[in-house]
């Protein structure tokens, strides 16, 4: 939920900014602010993701820092767990939230207005019936004085999100879909906490290493997975598909490895120490990086067949790391020298000009990703050392000019991933002490106001589709009575309202009255005692259009009768009637390999 804080006297944006060191224009747009800018006491602002962290200092008490920041005593108390007569130690690192996580209803206030105000917008529309929902409100009326909780909507983007998680229980390749917040499970126990989804150019696969270095291939539209190779125990795994999304590019003992999804041929060519290695837009050539005639890390490029190898950089320094060329083939970057310290610099290949981007104030900058026009950067820079670590959002030129923060992490390094058409950034963030990010979330660069799509699950990499993903043909199912639409294979066929069926798979659907929680119905389910998913079904909570959810997964032991049927539980975000009876949950049955794209495009309907 977002945070709220109110403007006291004296106080101006570029102030209440630099308190949470926050970029200005982040703090405008996640108001809607207009020019010139004004603000006024009492005035109610969101306040982005910032730097939340306060070390003590000498003669500080919980009600001097307070009133540095603006914020209620109680808020103070309520982040830190602080218990009477609220004792902090010199050095403690304190948490200073924002604001409260509530906005109060001024006179006049409507849901739609609020909504736009505050950005809780999908597709370009006001989303102001998440709002009544996450408050549970009865109707659109509102009442001065009220408190809200302001969601953050899904944006309604184009593509989908591949990420690595462990919120089944273990690391495994999942989907966010930005145009309605749904997530689905790509894998099943294939994962490691190393694995980093790499999408084909046509969105169509993704490609990762998995648990005992396994290279996986997923086929997004259908979820056939295909074991691929075994890597050894290499320092990096790099992965690269070639433009035409046929090919992946990565290296195994010494060797270049080709490798064709489709026809499962494969070359290689004979390259010791190589690694990070790219294709060319023209399919024929490959960057990579590998020590010259004398040790010292080069980058270099060479035809598919292994002739016509060129140097072209002329280092002298350390190793290069995170080598990337840009999608056009004009500019590659790499970071060096290390971790402690790591310096993003980019070159020029027509010309050999290297250019260094001076980046964050601690010198170490990460996870440098182009745009997929090639004209710019993102990257994570930490900072904040003082107030614990954090990190910047960050996008520079390809020559290191307008280098500019956007956003922050209070995780030390994030990675960074572009939305198809190069206006967004999703990055991660929600990290405690270092551990790993449970959240995720994007900012636009045109409205650069940073919106949370996920959070309360461990992630550990993310990469957004390259392209609008391409379906198979679908068709969409409307039913009334259960007031649910989704898209479904176009050849299968009625059996009846609520069952379709193909030679690949089925679907059905049905309601659940139950009063209990979503745990308890899933429960149920799921251990009914005919046992239709087997004996040791596996629960996996999840959310549809911001309901509570979850899949139920068989076991491998489940009636060959059943067609390999699994579930998904919804609640529903109003109750539905249906012949006087009231319904609180939504279930629909459909087989394994399906039941995920399904819920991909499962909506709701008034």
């Amino acid at each position: 939920m977002q945070f709220f804080y109110t403007v006291r006297s004296g106080d101006t944006l570029y102030q209440i900014a630099k308190r949470w060191e926050l970029p200005v224009r982040s703090l405008i747009a996640a108001n809607n602010l207009q020019s010139p800018y004004t603000i006024f006491v009492g005035q109610q602002l969101s306040i982005p993701p910032g730097v939340n962290k306060y070390r003590v200092q000498a003669g500080d008490s919980v009600f001097r820092i307070s009133q540095l920041f603006g914020v209620p005593v109680s808020v103070i108390v309520d982040a830190n767990k602080l218990q009477i007569p609220y004792v902090i130690q010199v050095g403690q690192l304190l948490e200073v939230p924002p604001g409260v996580p509530y906005y109060i209803v001024q006179p006049g206030d409507t849901l739609f207005q609020i909504a736009r105000r505050y950005n809780v917008i999908t597709d370009g529309n006001a989303n102001h019936e998440l709002i009544r929902q996450v408050n549970r409100l009865p109707s659109a009326d509102l009442f001065p004085g009220m408190k809200l909780m302001i969601p953050y909507a899904p944006p309604g983007d184009h593509g989908l999100i591949a990420y690595t998680s462990d919120q089944s229980g273990h690391y495994d390749i999942w989907l966010y879909n930005p145009r309605n917040g749904v997530t689905v499970q790509l894998t099943n126990e294939l994962g490691e906490s190393f694995s980093d989804p790499e999408w084909s150019p046509d969105s169509t696969r993704i490609a990762f290493i998995g648990e005992n270095r396994i290279l996986y291939v997923i086929h997004v539209p259908t979820g056939s997975i295909t074991r691929i190779d075994q890597l050894e125990e290499e320092p990096e795994f790099r992965l690269d598909w070639s433009p035409g999304s046929t090919w992946l590019a990565y290296v195994k003992r010494d060797h270049i490895v080709l490798y064709n999804v489709l026809t499962h041929e494969s070359q290689s060519i004979n390259q010791p120490d190589a690694s990070d290695v790219n294709w060319f837009p023209n399919s024929l050539e490959l960057l990579f990086q590998a020590p010259d005639a004398s040790g010292i890390s080069q980058l270099f490029r060479i035809r598919t067949d292994g002739t016509g190898k060129q140097q072209i950089t002329s280092n002298t320094e350390g190793p290069l790391h995170n080598v990337h060329l840009s999608s056009d083939g004009t500019f590659a970057l790499y970071t060096t020298p290390g971790v402690s310290i790591s310096i993003i610099h980019t070159v020029e290949l027509a010309t050999g000009n290297i250019f260094e981007v001076k980046g964050g104030p601690l010198a170490k900058n990460y996870y440098p990703e182009w745009s997929p026009d090639s004209l710019r950067i993102a990257y994570s820079a930490t900072a904040y050392e003082e107030r614990g670590y954090f990190s910047q959002i960050r996008t520079v030129r390809r020559r290191g000019e307008n280098d500019r923060v956007w956003a922050i992490s209070d995780c030390f390094a994030t990675p960074v991933t572009w939305s198809p058409d190069g206006r967004k950034i999703a990055y991660l963030s929600g990290c405690e002490e270092q551990e790993f990010a449970d959240e995720m979330w994007v900012i636009d660069l045109n409205h650069p106001v940073p919106i949370r799509l996920i959070e309360g699950v461990t992630i550990m990499a993310l990469q957004w589709s390259p392209s609008p993903i391409i379906e198979l043909p679908r068709k969409r199912y409307t039913n009334l009575v259960y007031k649910v639409n989704f898209q479904y294979p176009a050849y299968w066929q009625r059996v009846n309202n609520e069952r379709y069926e193909g030679v690949d798979g089925f679907f059905q659907i049905s309601a659940i009255s139950a009063d209990e929680n979503i745990q308890e119905v899933c429960q149920a389910e799921a251990f009914h005692q005919l046992m239709p998913y087997g004996s040791m079904p596996r629960i996996v909570n999840t959310q549809i259009q911001n309901q509570e959810a979850c899949f139920i997964f068989p076991s491998a032991d489940q009636p060959a009768e059943m067609r390999k049927q699994a579930a998904l539980i919804a609640r529903y975000p109003k109750p539905v009637e249906i012949l006087e009876t009231v319904y609180n949950y939504f279930i629909l049955w459909a087989d394994q390999p399906h039941i995920n794209e399904i819920a991909l495009t499962l909506n709701f309907m008034e």
